[in-house]
Order: structure tokens, then sequence, then C-alpha cells
């Protein structure tokens, strides 16, 4: 992603506002902070992470269009080498098995250029869509967190899933044909 971006992000976070809310992160009671985020202050926020090796974020493209995004956050080295990614899709292209495309893409690029050895994926027990997304990629499961994340207005439970190299020694990609 870059400050170009900007529009086109949200623009399609607009038009897919209703579509994404169950799913989105939300501030915890308590969390706000004086400065409300807006989209570039949060946008830079992000790039400031990449440029740190924090996060690295994507785009995903559709037709030449502003698809969705696959960020991958929480970056740590050290003995660990790992991260998490998080993912959306705008409503028109979701169903065409895009998202499983730029989540392996992501995670080959983890392992590859990245240097990560483990990536994980948090997912609410209700969202069949991201469930799928995982599904085909054959990720394992490893664990259920109750009450993991604040997501839509409250405390919420994921479904956690993990892959490292020794997994898919040709890569994620090559797990979809």
């Amino acid at each position: 992603m870059t400050m170009r971006d900007a529009q086109a992000w949200r623009d399609a976070r607009q038009r897919n506002r209703d579509w994404l809310a169950r799913w989105d992160a939300t501030a915890p009671p308590g969390a706000e902070t004086d400065t409300p985020l807006t989209l570039r202050r949060g946008l830079r926020q992000l790039l400031r992470l990449a440029d740190r090796g924090e996060a690295m974020p994507f785009v995903l493209e559709v037709d030449g269009a502003f698809g969705g995004q696959v960020t991958v956050n929480s970056v740590l080295r050290g003995s660990a080498q790992s991260a998490s990614i998080g993912y959306w899709i705008d409503q028109r292209f979701a169903g065409r098995g895009l998202m499983p495309r730029a989540v392996a893409l992501a995670v080959d690029h983890c392992f590859g250029p990245g240097r990560l050895h483990r990536v994980e994926i948090a997912i609410r027990p209700e969202n069949s869509s991201s469930l799928r997304v995982v599904e085909k990629l054959e990720l394992r499961e490893f664990g259920y967190a109750p009450r993991y994340l604040h997501i839509d207005g409250d405390w919420r439970d994921h479904r956690l899933y993990a892959v490292t190299p020794e997994e898919c020694p040709g890569g994620l990609r090559a797990r979809l044909g």
C-alpha cells in the first residue's frame, strides 16, 4: 500500500461498510485516544510500521480496481520470526477465489523475502467466508481464543490457524493449483 491508495481504500470501505461491519476491529471502551484516527493518519501509521519491518500491507487489485487488503501484522523478529495476517475483500469481488490466492501470496512472501517462520490467522467462528480461505489453503488449526479481539463492539472468540514453511515446502500458492 501507498498513500496513493487512500482514496480507493476509502471508497471500497465506504461501499462495503455494512458488509464488513461484523468483522471489523473496534476500540474497546477506554482505549479511545484524544485524537481520532483518520484514514490518512492510520495509513501513515501502517506505512511507518512497514518501514520499520513490523507490518506488510498489501493491496488486492482486481482488474485495475482496488479490491481489498491483506496485511501482515505484528511482525516479531528474534527467536519468533512470526506474524499474523488480516484481510478483507470488496463484496463485488467476493466468491471468486481471489482472497485465498492473495493470502497464499502474502504467506509465500513472508516465508521468502520476509524471512518469517510462522504466520497465524485468527478468525471468528461464525465467519464462514474467512474459514473457507484457511480451508482452501489447508492451514492447521491450533487453538481457540475466547474473547480474543474487540470486533464489532465486543470481545469476540476466534479460531486460530498457523502455517510454517516446513508445512508447505512448495509454497502456499502451490496448494491452490
